[in-house]
Formats: structure tokens, C-alpha cells, sequence
């Protein structure tokens, strides 16, 4: 359970063994690092390995009757008349020794009768459902035309988000390939309204993970979960595998039309819970509409609801989204705190989200599955507007999602992560530019080494964003930015192409430029350059 084979991508795996690890898939998440682990209860010694076999552990049986395994061939001399047989342990495979009986199981003898010790296939038929079969919703959500450029101007987006990411992934079905680096400015550092998923940078293994394939390996990772109540590991039952089956984490309209309105009974009930908040009261009604949520989802879960929906639709004037990462990570801790966390599953329907690296956090912070309905409503008016000539809107949101499933492996791969039930909710981020008392409370056990801007900064940038589309006096015809990563943001360049003084440009001149960056806030410098023949 603990540490499964690659079981989601094998085609040629017995039927019932896929249903022992889909079931227990329902009770916990594959800890997929690599590991040789061997174990003993005095009777029966064994060894069991990762499923990527990351690690290398080979093994002798000799002549008389003696078992070797070590990391490496060669720790003890063994004179080759003597050995019998010369393996290594495969990947997701169990080798074990019974003392008692003074013979090797093998790993299909061994799986058998666990795999036979519950009706598990029937366990699942029975209570996993697919998101797809759940039953018809009242209504779906469809394009707002009349405010959609306001609504993407309240989220922050850009004509690069549009036009530069978005239009490519829904055509190609993969992100666009963009620089090897950037120097583009610290989200603390811009002076520009950033979203707060630019504040956190994916950690790196500093052990020995090493990073995945995820295209040539691609049996071994996996993008479908499921999400739902929790229940003890240690007491395996029916109602376990009560939960609902996708095959994405990314969502559409209609599936989470049918989330929202599921009244099945047991485990499968859900209640939306509003991610808004009063602009006007600036920091100190984002602090109350936090407050607010982790009181509803305490109300919620008291109800016996299980699937609590995160939604920021109902945004206005008065109005704006409360950032949907802080939302999701800030109600996520609170119920580990309060001990609730497994009772329930968090679902969120943003307009936010729309790069790889937004889901990518969004996973991280513990939400199951997001609907980034307004990507899906800017995808129809790229459309429209000819930027995705010849495409329908249903194959243009496959071709996101897809994207999206590609960048999350990437993501994943590159801690050695090969399945989003063991990204999700391992917080495996570091924050630049956020305060600790703002990390501690609302991002738990992240690390922020440099300090920085708290929920006060965040709530004025989110006012930023809602008073630009939301204007006391519109002034000009209403367009989104054009974006970039350093559009906007302070740009000093000091440019000297002589060593000597000349009349275009000097010593004293380059000096008087580097005295006048005092005079620039280091909230608002975003980089100097000094280019120097």
C-alpha cells in the first residue's frame, strides 16, 4: 500500500491485482522516492524496492543455501562454483525469505494472497464512481461574453497570457517553449500587481531524487486521483473507496457542475464556500474573509458534507477574489491544525489559474482538483477572434488540459514525483519576499529565508487588479496589459561604452545615475544593468 508498483499505465496487469492498488490508492498516496527497504519480523526477512527501481539492490543465493543482497555485487566474496543464482530486485517488486519454510516466495506468490484477501474489484465498482458517471447536472456554466475582459482584468491577465501561452497550448496541446532562464525581476521587487504564485519556486532534491523522464517513463506516472473523504488506513472497508475517480486535475465546466450537484448520500455530498471579500476594507477584510471560510468549512464539515468547492464567480464592484492560492493553502492548513483535514475534499473553481506553474502550487497547498472556468471562457474568445482559427471550443479545453497534465509531470519529474496523489499537498515550496508571520499562518512549514511583503501588500495588489476593472471613473476604453516579465517593472540600464570621459556620456554622468537609484524603493527596483565595454 504504502510503496505500489507502477500499476495506472500496465496494460498487461492481472485484473484483480489492479483493483488491490486502485482500492488502496483510495487510503493513501504512493510514496514514490527512490528506496530499497528491507524489513524483518525475526521469521521473515525481505526487501522491497521503489517503483521507478532507483535504487539498485542485487542479490545472490548460493549452493548452501545462503541468500546475499546488498546494494552493490561483490560486498562479500562468493566463489562463483557457489552460486546458484545472480538477480536484482525489479522495480515495484517484493523479494522475501521464510525462515520457517527455508525457501524464496516470489513476488507473484506473495501478492496473491493479498490480492485475493478482499473482493476488491467488487469494492470498487460498487463505490468509486468516475467523475463522468456521476449523474447529470441542472446547469453548466457557459461564456459570459459581456464581462469576460473585465473578469480577466480583475485576474490579472495579459495579452501575453493570451496570446503568448494560452492560444498555444489549446493548439498544440503542450506549453510553449520559452527561454532556458529568465532575469526577469523577484515578484517582491515588481512594481507591478503580481500574482502570488510568483512568490513561491518549486525546491529542488537535495538528497539523491534524481529527476524523472516523464515522456520515456512514462509508465511509471500518473495524473488521475481521486479525491474524497479519508478514512483509517489500518481498517480496510467498502466505504473506503467512497470517492469520486478523475483522470485529470484540471476539471471542466461540466464535471464540476456535477460535483456541485451530487446529493448521493454517504461520502458524496458538496457545499460552495465563496473565496471573496470586501475591497474596500482592504487587508483587513481579506484577514475577515479568510476567517469566514474556515468558519463555513467548519460548519460544513459538521453537516457531513465531504467535497467543499472554493469559488470566487460571484466577484463584483464591491467584491474582489481573495487570491486563490492563499485561499486553498490557508483553509488547507487550518484543518490539519484542527485535525478535520481527511474528512473533506477541496475543490476549487477559480478564474485565476491559467499557467502550468498556478496548478503546479495549487496541488502543492492541498487542493484535489482545480476548474480555471475563465481559461476556458478566454479560450472561446481566442476563438472567436480567429487566434485558434478552425478549432472547436470542446477540443480547444482538451488541448489545455492536456497541456497542462504534460507540465505538471514536468514539474513533478523534476523532484522525481511520479504521481500528483503524492504532489498533492506536499508543500514542497520555498517562499521569496513573504514575511514568516504570513508564511506561518497561512503557508505552515514553508520556508522563507528572506522575509518580505504580508497579507497588508497581497490585498493592496488584488486591489490593484480589482480596481482596474472595476473603476470609480473609467477614464480610457478598458484593455488588458500587454504582459511580459518585465514590462512595467523599474528598468535602469547605465550604459558606458568608453573607459575615458567623453561628451555623451562620462564618469560623472554614470555616477549621478547610480547616486539616483537611492531614490527608488527596493519594493520597486526590479534589476540594474551595467553593460561596460
Amino acid at each position: 500500500m504504502m510503496i505500489p508498483e507502477a500499476w495506472s499505465g500496465h496494460e498487461t496487469m492481472d485484473e484483480d491485482r489492479r483493483a488491490f492498488y486502485e482500492y488502496h490508492a483510495c487510503l493513501m498516496e504512493p510514496w514514490d522516492g527512490p528506496a530499497s527497504i528491507s524489513f524483518t519480523d525475526g521469521t521473515i526477512i525481505g526487501a522491497v524496492l521503489d517503483r521507478n527501481g532507483l535504487r539498485p539492490s542485487r542479490y545472490y543465493v548460493t549452493h548452501d543455501d545462503k541468500v546475499i543482497m546488498a546494494s552493490e555485487v561483490g560486498v562479500l566474496e562468493v566463489a562463483p562454483e557457489n552460486v546458484k543464482i545472480k538477480e536484482r530486485l525489479h522495480p515495484g517488486r517484493i523479494f522475501m525469505v521464510d525462515m520457517e519454510e527455508g525457501r524464496i516466495i516470489g513476488d507473484e506468490e506473495l501478492k496473491k494472497e493479498f490480492v485475493e484477501a478482499n473482493p476488491y474489484k467488487d469494492w470498487l465498482k460498487e463505490n468509486l464512481i468516475p467523475v463522468s458517471k456521476l449523474p447529470e447536472p441542472k446547469q453548466v456554466h457557459g461564456v459570459d461574453t459581456e464581462t469576460l475582459l473585465q473578469r480577466q482584468q480583475a485576474f490579472g491577465y495579459t495579452h501575453e497570457d493570451l496570446k503568448m501561452l494560452m492560444a498555444p497550448m489549446a493548439k498544440a496541446g503542450a506549453e510553449p517553449t520559452g527561454s532556458m532562464g529568465t532575469d526577469a525581476a523577484l515578484a517582491v521587487l515588481s512594481n507591478r500587481s503580481r500574482l502570488l504564485y510568483d512568490y513561491f519556486k518549486q525546491l529542488f532534491a537535495q538528497v539523491t531524487n534524481p529527476p524523472l523522464d516523464g515522456i520515456r517513463e512514462e509508465l511509471v506516472t500518473q495524473v488521475s486521483s481521486t479525491i474524497g473523504r479519508e478514512s483509517n488506513p489500518l481498517k480496510p472497508s467498502p466505504e473506503h473507496c467512497q470517492q469520486i475517480k478523475l483522470t485529470s486535475p484540471v476539471i471542466t465546466n461540466e464535471e464540476l457542475a456535477k460535483i456541485r450537484d451530487m446529493d448521493l448520500g454517504g461520502f458524496f455530498t458538496s457545499r460552495t464556500i465563496s473565496i471573496t471579500y470586501n475591497v474596500a476594507d482592504d487587508g483587513k477584510g481579506m484577514q475577515a474573509g479568510l476567517e469566514r471560510i474556515c468558519a463555513e468549512a467548519d460548519k460544513a464539515i459538521e453537516d457531513g458534507i465531504t467535497y467543499l468547492i472554493l469559488s470566487d464567480r460571484d466577484i463584483d464592484k464591491d467584491n474582489a477574489p481573495i487570491p486563490a492560492l492563499l485561499a486553498v493553502s490557508g483553509i488547507h492548513n487550518y484543518l490539519i491544525k484542527n485535525g478535520t483535514r481527511a474528512k473533506v475534499s477541496l475543490v476549487l473553481e477559480s478564474g485565476e489559474p491559467r499557467e502550468v506553474h498556478h496548478f503546479a502550487v495549487l496541488l502543492g497547498y492541498g487542493v484535489g482538483c482545480v476548474n480555471p472556468y475563465l481559461a476556458f471562457e478566454s479560450l472561446s474568445d481566442l476563438i472567436s477572434k480567429n487566434y485558434l482559427p478552425d478549432m472547436e471550443h470542446q477540443k480547444a479545453v482538451a488541448n489545455f488540459i492536456k497541456a497542462v497534465n504534460k507540465g505538471l509531470i514536468k514539474i513533478m519529474a523534476k523532484m522525481g514525483i511520479s504521481a500528483v496523489q503524492s504532489y498533492r499537498g506536499a508543500q514542497i515550496f520555498e517562499a521569496i519576499g513573504l514575511n514568516k508571520e504570513f508564511v506561518d499562518q497561512y503557508f505552515t512549514s514553508t520556508a522563507s529565508r528572506i522575509g518580505g511583503i504580508g497579507l497588508d501588500v497581497i490585498a493592496e495588489e488584488a486591489s490593484l487588479r480589482h480596481h482596474n476593472a472595476f473603476p470609480d471613473r473609467p477614464v480610457k476604453k478598458p484593455d488588458l496589459e500587454w504582459g511580459g516579465s518585465t514590462n512595467g517593472d523599474v528598468m535602469v540600464n547605465i550604459i558606458c561604452l568608453t573607459r575615458t570621459p567623453c561628451s555623451s556620456c562620462n564618469t560623472q554622468h554614470v555616477a549621478a545615475n547610480i547616486k539616483s537609484l537611492k531614490n527608488i524603493p527596493l519594493r520597486l527596483m526590479s534589476r540594474v544593468k551595467t553593460l561596460q565595454r
